[in-house]
């Protein structure tokens, strides 16, 4: 949909995109300062394939000051983004009929890297009414012999659900009596949640060693571009994860790495400030879709993204054109109201989409109203 929206306005249409997913900022100036100086003092060459020894270790001070977690240098690897930290765990631990528990709705990748491991997917289904969290009893019920990992994200993307400690703590009972289980911690949007402390699965002693922590600085420091992910977790796979990565693609890029060295030794003022500024744009994207009729949804916790279910149009029509799913509201809502959305069915849920507050407030009007007005001509 962000392709289709950046064709359409370079055909003169004015299209309003709310399937962006990521931060609508600029990198803080600090941060840019600091790759500039990486290149005056010739970071040029390749760096070790783990990550540079100090930006390891800016990552385990990191891990020690915002969560409360004890790791050493030797089990952290740098990666060229999140997404290259998971698939080195994925790749790293699971193999052709092995399974591997992922609660829906998901990011979209999840399911492709795993299908590229030879692994299995067991969905657990969150639906809306339960704030699109899992129990444990559907987590107990999940697993079998062959279970080898979990996968999960908080905050999530695409609903925006963040797991407090205490239902962490419900779901880790679980976990104990199946210490053999990978817990796969996808925090990337750790700093950007509107409930308080964050809090991971690593932070239950017993839990420690089988759980891998996945992050990076693209959300929270708006450095998408940059491409730095990082993961934690037993020294083992961080060590396997190494291996893996110097044939992939040998270590993340030089002057990435500085950047990112600069973000994580640096004051999370920005990071807040960005952080409030989602906060209220969620609460007006709240207010905003509360007012168009039709849309169900579950207030996001974190991230910045809404999540509405919009089933209540299936089955409705314009000027013959009959919504029958997801993919079909998504583009009566481009063709009649310019405005870009995300279909919910890539997420695992296909009775929702995926609208993204990652622009300013006057778009998020604007964006709105197109769709309070769209919404009107349905029959």
């Amino acid at each position: 949909m962000s392709k289709l929206s950046r064709e359409l306005r370079e055909q003169g249409q004015d299209i309003i995109n709310l399937s962006i997913g990521e931060p609508d900022f600029d990198t803080p100036d600090h941060i840019k300062l600091a790759a500039i100086a990486a290149i005056e003092e010739n970071y040029t060459h390749y760096p070790p394939v783990a990550g540079y020894p100090e930006l390891r270790r800016a990552i385990v001070e990191k891990f020690k000051n915002d969560n409360g977690l004890t790791y050493k240098t030797s089990q952290v690897m740098v990666s060229t983004g999140a997404k290259q930290s998971l698939m080195n765990v994925i790749f790293c631990t699971l193999q052709e009929d092995d399974e591997i528990i992922v609660p829906q709705p998901c990011w979209v990748s999840y399911p492709e890297m795993i299908k590229l491991s030879g692994a299995k997917i067991n969905y657990i289904k969150a639906g809306i009414d339960n704030g699109f969290k899992i129990s444990a009893q559907q987590l107990e019920a999940a697993i079998t012999s062959k279970t080898r990992a979990f996968i999960y994200s908080s905050p999530n993307n695409p609903t925006g659900s963040f797991y407090s400690y205490e239902e962490l703590a419900e779901l880790a009972k679980v976990f104990e009596r199946h210490p053999d289980i990978l817990i796969i911690s996808d925090e990337i949007y750790e700093h950007i949640n509107f409930t308080g402390k964050h809090a991971s699965f690593a932070q239950f002693p017993e839990l420690y060693d089988q759980v891998v922590v996945v992050n990076g600085v693209s959300k929270a420091f708006a450095m998408t571009g940059w491409r730095i992910g990082y993961m934690a977790g037993p020294e083992w796979l961080a060590q396997a994860c190494e291996k893996l990565q110097g044939q992939f693609t040998s270590g993340a890029c030089s002057i990435s790495q500085r950047a990112a060295l600069s973000a994580l030794t640096s004051s999370l003022a920005p990071t807040k400030e960005m952080c409030k500024t989602f906060q209220k744009r969620r609460d007006l994207v709240i207010r905003l879709f509360n007012e168009i009729e039709g849309f169900r949804f579950h207030a996001p916790e974190g991230a910045f993204y809404l999540f509405p279910d919009i089933s209540a149009f299936f089955g409705k029509s314009f000027e013959g054109e009959l919504i029958k799913n997801d993919e079909d509201f998504c583009m009566f809502i481009l063709k009649q109201a310019k405005v870009t959305l995300v279909a919910g069915g890539g997420f695992g849920d296909a009775d929702c989409v995926r609208i993204s507050f990652a622009a300013s407030s006057d778009q998020l009007e604007k964006a709105a109203g197109r769709i309070k007005e769209a919404i009107k001509l349905l029959k």
